[in-house]
């Protein structure tokens, strides 16, 4: 499909003008990197709507779904970035979303297809992706933080730490997109036990156990900030441990039935 490697292919030239800037000077001038992000994005999302969508039925699978859960992970990312200083999330998250497409357009999708989704059910899976995507921005943002700690208490600064804003912003950024996040998670929790006749069918019970563990995880750090200050590595630990369990919920389950119990 010429949109997909067209969105890999701006994806890749994104991530190398970053890489390469970076090492000339730690500004980074950010309106290039943004417009060919914007393209890359709207070709990703194209491509997404065209494997979702299909002329067989709605394709829920493996691979269709993380390229669009790809998708709103950019697409948040670089709107963000039109306000707060996270543009450097994009070396993470541009070679994953080219991998992610460039897997899918190899080895199509063997997900069950729907012929049609009610209303509540669409509304429960658009807010699930939603939660999924700010998850996964925070668990990268986790990372860059710690990468951050460590750098700064081993005293390696170099031009690293003069291209990412400072400890206090990052950590309040992170906390921004977990309070959001789990606002979103809780929604997609309280929509599928409404929406669906069993949450805890046979299918859906290793997604809904381990989705129910992911938001007591992030609940209590969300707490422990609120009332006890957390921050740093208690923080970044929390928000690790909370995402490995939105990743079990999600692409274990989905993993688990679409590739091992199906074969």
């Amino acid at each position: 499909m010429l949109s997909a490697t067209a969105s890999i292919a701006l994806y890749l030239c994104a991530t190398l003008y970053q890489v390469l800037q970076l090492r000339k000077h730690p500004t980074l001038p950010v309106a290039p990197l943004q417009f060919v992000a914007a393209a890359a994005i709207i070709l990703h999302g194209y491509t997404s709507i065209q494997w979702v969508f299909t002329e067989w039925g709605l394709d829920f699978g493996l691979l269709p779904m993380s390229t669009t859960i790809s998708f709103t992970i950019n697409l948040i990312v670089l709107i963000s970035s039109l306000r707060k200083p996270i543009h450097n999330l994009f070396l993470f998250l541009f070679p994953i979303a080219a991998l992610t497409i460039a897997v899918t357009m190899a080895t199509g999708s063997e997900g069950v297809f729907w012929e049609s989704v009610s209303a509540p059910i669409g509304a429960h899976i658009f807010i699930s992706i939603l939660s999924y995507s700010l998850m996964t921005i925070a668990a990268f943002q986790a990372l860059l933080l710690a990468l951050q700690n460590w750098r700064l208490r081993h005293k390696h600064l170099g031009s690293f730490l003069q291209t990412i804003p400072p400890l206090q912003t990052m950590e309040s950024l992170l906390f921004e997109v977990l309070w959001a996040g789990f606002g979103l998670l809780t929604l997609s929790l309280l929509t599928g036990f409404l929406f669906f006749e069993d949450f805890f069918a046979q299918h859906l019970v290793h997604k809904t156990v381990f989705s129910l563990c992911a938001w007591l995880f992030y609940g209590i750090l969300l707490w422990g900030r609120h009332v006890k200050g957390w921050r740093g590595n208690t923080a970044i630990r929390w928000t690790l441990v909370g995402f490995s369990a939105m990743v079990l919920a999600y692409w274990g389950s989905k993993f688990v039935i679409e590739v091992i119990l199906s074969n």
